[in-house]
């Protein structure tokens, strides 16, 4: 009968792992579950923000279905009494659980995580979560402050853990409970690392010498990037590290040694999310579950390394909005396993880096949206329909369809010869591409560009992405009565992905408007 679901969601990860081709990360684990696993080359979150991105992909809508832009409604009241996928598994006889940061808390999951609506018992929050903004790292002469950039020792934190710590030894305990309970379950479980600040314990630095960070490909502002397109990062100049260094709004670059520092931390963070990941995916072996587990890693969204002189999310660029995503499926993505044998062994960082190559590597463009029916499909549950053109007042469909059909990716290499599409019209119905959107305040950069509440929203930028380029319209939007005016558009970008892979120049003006 039915798998379980372990769904592991990462916060602020853009692909900087092995098994996405990066050089210089140490990710053995996640690079361990990529060879047993399908892995999605080109997926994307459908709003580079966490409380948004969130509600989307877990209820399956996307962001002008949930109507929120901000941290600041709770989608069940504001636009309709959507349906989650934690959901849906529980109505159909699965134990949920949460551990970690999974929804955002606050007001947008209803200060509860959506429980009970979501989850079978009460989610998991690590209690050392709320020192993470705390003045906890060494500075010069020993002073503690809250810094962007913090290695720390752990046994000198408060309670002498970390956020990702607790949640890992929680989720572990649990996967124990369930193993003696007999009954299917979906565990999902929310990291906190890399997202801001980077606080993870400092053995992780000397995986990076310095001398090896470079620094982004294209650190400046491109010449022909609109105003609104372009996100301040203000939520770094809030730190205390980078506010010594009194750069200026909204451009000012910051110095390039710090540049390849914060890079390093990043890269750092990713390594001790690793272990972390190991450790869970090595306890779900030891419990014997892995054989009829189904396990799902992603991100909510990227994270911008200094490219397009940008840091943080809150973009429609790639670096923002492209994603991890891997499908480990007992049995399809992998030959069953004998008993008692491991399937994930805990490797160290810092002892060898195998260099594994994905079981199965998918180029199709796919969204997060499609999570939820994706999920229902290979647990053997009903496929929720695909949503009405409006679905305010449908409690369960999905704005995205299922992509199991993209998991035998030994056909793709034949399609690739054939990319020449010639009727236009198939095309666009096989490769609709992935859309986000992202809001702003105004034309040019404010101090809340970054994140701006519904109320002062004036522009939103839709974006689309496909195999050949990036296409992003930044139109009026009225806040209102949540609509977009698309023969109002204040600015256009335009990338090609072949010869501008990393989106610098804007050819939006150089192609006929119309």
């Amino acid at each position: 009968d039915g798998m379980n679901v372990l769904f592991i969601v990462v916060d602020d990860l853009r692909p900087v792992l092995g098994c996405y081709g990066d050089e210089l990360v140490k990710s053995p684990n996640i690079d361990q579950l990529a060879s047993r696993s399908v892995v999605f080359s080109n997926a994307y979150a459908q709003q580079a923000l966490c409380a948004p991105s969130r509600v989307s992909f877990l209820t399956g809508r996307r962001p002008d279905t949930t109507r929120l832009y901000d941290f600041y409604s709770y989608w069940r009241v504001h636009a309709g009494n959507y349906s989650t996928m934690p959901q849906y598994f529980k109505e159909n006889g699965y134990v949920t659980l949460s551990v970690g940061k999974v929804f955002h808390p606050g007001v947008s999951s209803n200060y509860n995580d959506d429980y009970p609506y979501s989850w079978s018992i009460p989610p998991f929050h690590p209690s050392a979560e709320k020192y993470e903004n705390d003045k906890t790292c060494r500075g010069k002469g020993g002073k503690l402050y809250a810094n962007l950039v913090c290695p720390v020792n752990v046994t000198e934190m408060p309670s002498g853990t970390l956020p990702d710590i607790q949640s890992t030894e929680e989720a572990i305990r649990l996967l124990n409970v369930m193993k003696s309970s007999k009954q299917k379950f979906f565990l999902a479980v929310g990291y906190h690392k890399p997202h801001i600040p980077l606080r993870y314990p400092q053995e992780f630095l000397k995986l990076y010498p310095l001398e090896n960070i470079t620094l982004a490909p294209d650190p400046w502002v491109p010449e022909k990037l609109p105003s609104v397109a372009y996100n301040p990062w203000t939520d770094l100049r809030q730190r205390d590290d980078v506010a010594a260094l009194n750069v200026s709004f909204p451009y000012g670059p910051l110095p390039d040694d710090f540049q390849r520092q914060i890079r390093q931390s990043y890269y750092a963070a990713v390594s001790y999310l690793d272990t972390q990941v190991g450790l869970l995916l090595n306890a779900l072996d030891d419990v014997g579950l892995a054989n009829n587990t189904i396990v799902v890693f992603t991100a909510d969204h990227g994270w911008s390394l200094g490219e397009h002189g940008e840091w943080a999310k809150y973009s429609n660029f790639d670096v923002a909005t492209r994603v991890p995503l891997m499908f480990y499926v007992p049995g399809m993505t992998t030959s069953s396993v004998s008993q008692g044998q491991r399937i994930f062994p805990y490797l160290s960082p810092f002892n060898h880096v195998l260099g594994l190559v994905p079981q199965g590597r998918s180029r199709k463009v796919v969204e997060l949206v499609s999570l939820f029916p994706t999920l229902a499909e290979l647990a053997g549950l009903q496929v929720p329909p695909m949503c009405p053109e409006t679905s305010f007042h449908v409690a369960l469909c999905c704005e995205g369809p299922s992509i199991v059909r993209y998991f035998n990716t030994s056909e793709e290499e034949v399609e690739e010869e054939e990319d020449e599409c010639d009727d236009i019209h198939n095309c666009c119905i096989e490769e609709p591409g992935a859309f986000s959107q992202y809001p702003r305040p105004a034309d040019t950069p404010q101090w809340n560009s970054d994140k701006p509440k519904l109320k002062d929203i004036r522009v939103m930028g839709y974006s689309m992405r496909t195999i050949y380029y990036r296409y992003t319209v930044w139109v009026r939007f009225n806040p209102n009565n949540f609509s977009a005016d698309f023969a109002d558009i204040h600015a256009g970008e335009l990338y090609m992905v072949e010869t501008d892979p990393n989106q610098d120049y804007n050819i939006y003006n150089n192609t006929s408007q119309g």
